[in-house]
């Protein structure tokens, strides 16, 4: 058996093309959806990560403001910096760049973003409604690898699910969404006994560890999907979490690293973007309407 390549991008590029129609018609009613970055310190990693983001936000209709602070700003003046944007109707979303220096706490930040302004998903009430299976700005990541999953010609209700990874933004989030459309989901961590048990009884096996050839085909049940949410780097090729290889053998379906779940992501970011945008004009509208 070969598996079938998942194509990401286009995945990605289907998503952009409806986020941007929305976003036209937001703009076309006084909403011009409007994403601010942050990001602390002299970063290339992140400064990469930024002219992507730029570079989708423009192709998605959606206009983009970076940042950047100097390293030796503190989290005092930081917070109140989102603060100001939170308070600022022409903002629609906040992104938190990382890494960030060790006297900024990520967490900090993110419970600092207003929940309508929380494009990554990352504000504990946002990944807290997946609890109540009330998906709005979700975590893009584990929104972006279920998105990938439903794009199969596969039953996700009664799916035997095996995520890999419990992080709180990632394996978690995948867990409860996939348990909201009906799976059956077992999750597998560090403490894990024999992950290879359980992922070779799963139709579907989500990977998000960040460890470079830690999943192989002779872990996984014949014509699986396999989605593979790692990055990592390895002889100077970026490469996921699971072994392609050996996989592609044996999956039914498979995401390539790159061109899998990362352009999805983003494509996620920007629709959440636009969906913040609305929900904001929408609560606006309904807390400053003049009553009749």
């Amino acid at each position: 058996m070969t598996a079938t390549q998942i194509d990401g991008r286009a995945i990605a590029a289907r998503m952009m093309f409806e986020t941007l129609t929305e976003a036209k018609a937001l703009a076309d009613a006084g909403w011009q959806p409007r994403l601010v970055s942050i990001s602390v310190g002299d970063v290339a990693a992140a400064e990469l990560y930024v002219r992507n983001q730029q570079k989708q936000a423009e192709a998605a209709g959606v206009e983009f403001e970076a940042r950047n602070y100097p390293s030796e700003i503190s989290l005092e003046q930081l917070t109140g910096v989102l603060a100001g944007l939170n308070a600022d109707p022409r903002v629609n979303g906040i992104i938190i760049q990382r890494p960030l220096p060790a006297h900024i706490p990520v967490k900090t930040l993110q419970k600092a973003v207003h929940p309508l302004k929380d494009v990554e998903g990352m504000h504990p009430s946002s990944i807290g409604n997946i609890v109540y299976n009330d998906l709005a700005l979700g975590p893009c990541t584990a929104v972006a690898a279920v998105e990938i999953l439903k794009s199969l010609p596969l039953k996700v209700e009664g799916l035997d699910v095996c995520v890999i990874g419990h992080s709180e933004i990632v394996g978690k989030p995948i867990a409860f969404l996939m348990m909201g459309l009906g799976a059956t989901v077992t999750v597998c961590h560090h403490m894990t006994r024999q992950v290879s048990v359980h992922s070779r009884r799963a139709d579907a096996v989500f990977v998000a560890v960040g460890k470079p050839g830690l999943v192989t085909g002779e872990m996984l049940k014949p014509g699986a999907a396999l989605i593979d949410i790692g990055i990592n780097r390895v002889e100077g090729k970026t490469v996921g979490d699971a072994d392609f290889a050996s996989c592609a053998e044996v999956a039914g379906w498979i995401t390539p690293v790159p061109g899998g779940v990362g352009p999805v992501t983003v494509a996620i970011l920007m629709k959440n973007a636009v969906l913040a945008t609305r929900m904001q004009m929408e609560h606006y509208r309904s807390a400053f309407a003049i009553a009749v």
